[in-house]
């Protein structure tokens, strides 16, 4: 099994935590976890919210030294039709 990638993105405020995320998904499989770093108070709403609609998995949601500690598991992605 291999480390997470942590994504620091404390002192970024909204919408950038959430974009850097997508990026950081959008350039895995799926499987991968990814541990975030926060301090953007908005983030507790945005990455759920945006995990949820995207098919991306929220394993943990957690306060963290002043923000927030998330981690995420990447999902199947969009099915592909043939």
């Amino acid at each position: 099994m291999t480390e997470p990638t942590t994504l620091d993105l404390r002192g970024l405020r909204c919408p950038l935590p959430v974009l850097r995320l997508r990026k950081a998904l959008l350039g895995s499989t799926a499987g991968t976890t990814i541990v975030v770093l926060t301090d953007d108070p908005l983030a507790a709403l945005d990455v759920p919210n945006f995990l949820r609609e995207n098919g991306d998995e929220l394993l943990s949601n957690d306060p963290d030294a002043g923000g927030r500690r998330f981690v995420v598991r990447r999902g199947p992605g969009p099915e592909t039709t043939g």
